[in-house]
């Protein structure tokens, strides 16, 4: 029986908990309400803990304090979506409770947990039930009432927290309104809960799963062990690759094989991972270019780096040029643009053409990314530090973006952030358009928050898989109509869905309306819905505009 947990054993938990979370994101994502193709919580949850299982390989902290720190901190800028920054907050309190300790028992855990839960809560401004902080609620419940009979045995207050948090988890469905409509259990607490168990999996000695990365804790090769000659290949080369296509790496397995050893391939739906020993590094990167978009690299002689070691002297590596290039930088690696005027604007679009809108408009800055693609809250948080402006407003444009936004508040230095919870790309358009430059803060938020709320947006997208939803037999590959993020209705002709819109009573009563038509939607098409909008509201001034957005074929604002 383990009684205690030490630094080494919470990283390696921590990371262990990541590879498993990832395995399991498409399961969770697949809970998501609506049967519509945004279904990113799992995503969300395992790319926020993804951050700080790379951040605690890359520093390997020593003690429980340092290493829960570490991964707070990884987690608060790592964060995306509702349920990454939620994910932030309980490992934040957890990090709070246990800052100054070398090593925890059963009953550290378990307050640490619930510091973890009352963070969660604290931050929440209408904290709902049937969600990942009710699961994470009850457990550590159950985690401190397990502490009191066996304090010295950290797993099983562990184990017990994960059993009544599954229980829970079922209960989540009857709780929420919404998740009982969809005959679904809460993807946030599915998330947290698959956390725990791989925490709880590294501590049992559990090997990784099946189809992860090894992401063990890594340690530094003891080179001076190693004689030079005894070094097959010469070049320990790692790389990342955003894929663009749909091939196989069967092919470009055996090749690599065929000019080096020590492969290790991670792979997940979007990018994939390579570490290879190769004489050839460059042969490596050019071929890894046929299947996609080579993002991030690092090669280094390992004769070298054994030979420099052995004789005592520093070991040149790529970790010397970033710290190179902090000299050029702020405090933490940050670039912060000097403030040039009072008002800036960070927008969140994605799509061309609404980028360019919000460009014309004023935004300085145009973050890439919606609803299948939530930015972290360091994605954010770059965009305001280049921003050359002693107040930002921020407008996330989407509502699980907008708590990634919020803690960016805290964040900034040298200027204020001002997030305003704009839901949809319409409404921060119409935000935008009413920022005065020469009123006061309070007056722009006033007439900004005031403009979000005269907007009326609806979009259609399609159904992703089969779904009975409030009444709505929906079919897989059905064209589906949201109001407002509500389920307005499905089809399988878009045109009638249009006209469905067109003939609503918002539309019929707005004066503007803008259609936004997306990536997949011909502009002979959209000249369609133009001239249908047209026949159906003949009192509104419609402008066609293109968006170039993913998911959506359309979205439409009404004011």
């Amino acid at each position: 029986m383990r009684e205690r947990i030490d630094g080494a054993s919470l990283a390696q938990a921590l990371i262990h908990a990541a590879a498993s979370i990832n395995l399991q994101k498409q399961q969770i994502n697949e809970l998501n309400v609506f049967p519509v193709p945004d279904g990113d919580t799992g995503t969300n949850m395992s790319l926020t803990i993804s951050t700080a299982a790379a951040e605690l390989k890359k520093k390997q902290p020593r003690t429980v304090g340092e290493v829960a720190a570490t991964n707070a901190s990884a987690l608060l800028r790592g964060a995306r979506g509702n349920s990454g920054v939620i994910l932030s907050l309980l490992f934040r309190g957890f990090s709070k409770a246990v800052k100054d300790k070398d090593t925890i028992d059963g009953r550290d855990l378990a307050i640490a947990l619930d510091f973890g839960v009352a963070a969660a809560y604290k931050a929440v401004m209408k904290p709902a039930e049937g969600t990942i902080l009710t699961v994470s609620r009850l457990a550590a419940a159950r985690a401190a009432d397990a502490a009191r009979q066996t304090p010295n045995d950290p797993e099983a207050v562990l184990e017990a927290a994960i059993q009544e948090g599954l229980v829970a988890l079922d209960h989540t469905t009857e709780m929420n309104p919404v998740l009982k409509k969809a005959g679904v259990v809460d993807a946030g607490g599915k998330g947290f809960l698959v956390i725990l168990q791989g925490m709880l999996d590294s501590l049992r000695g559990v090997p990784l799963p099946d189809g992860a990365e090894d992401t063990k804790t890594e340690t530094k090769t003891d080179y001076a062990a190693i004689a030079a000659e005894e070094i097959t290949f010469t070049f320990d080369t790692v790389f990342i690759v955003r894929k663009t296509t749909n091939k196989e790496l069967t092919s470009f397995e055996a090749y690599l094989n065929s000019i080096g050893d020590s492969l290790v391939i991670g792979e997940d739906d979007d990018c994939f991972k390579v570490h290879v020993h190769t004489d050839i590094p460059g042969a490596a990167l050019t071929e890894a270019q046929k299947y996609g978009t080579l993002e991030l690299a690092k090669i280094e002689n390992m004769r070298t780096q054994a030979e420099d070691l052995a004789a005592g002297r520093h070991i040149q590596s790529t970790d010397d040029l970033e710290e190179d290039d902090h000299d050029h930088q702020e405090e933490g690696g940050r670039k912060i643009a000097a403030p040039e005027k009072k008002y800036g604007v960070v927008a969140v679009a994605a799509g061309d053409g609404l980028a360019a809108v919000f460009k014309d408009l004023g935004a300085d800055g145009v973050i890439s990314g919606g609803q299948t693609m939530n930015p972290s809250t360091d994605d954010i948080m770059k965009e305001i530090d280049a921003t050359p402006a002693e107040i930002v407003f921020v407008l996330p444009n989407n509502g699980n973006i907008i708590m990634a936004a919020q803690q960016c508040v805290p964040l900034a230095e040298g200027k204020k952030v001002v997030v305003l919870p704009t839901k949809t790309v319409p409404q921060g358009i119409s935000a935008l358009m009413m920022m005065d430059p020469e009123a006061d803060e309070e007056a722009n938020v006033a007439a900004m928050t005031e403009a979000i709320g005269n907007v009326h947006t609806s979009e259609i997208t399609y159904a992703a898989r089969d779904s009975d939803f409030d009444g709505f037999a929906i079919k897989r590959g059905d064209y589906l109509a949201l109001t407002e993020h509500q389920l307005f209705g499905t089809d399988r002709k878009l045109e009638k869905l249009l006209r469905r819109l067109a003939e609503d009573e918002n539309q019929q009563n707005a004066e503007f309306i803008n259609i936004f038509y997306g990536e997949d939607v011909s502009e002979k098409d959209a000249q369609k819905a133009l001239e249908l909008f047209t026949e159906c509201c003949p009192n509104a001034e419609i402008t066609l505009l293109s968006g170039g957005q993913p998911v959506y074929y359309y979205m439409i604002s009404a004011e």
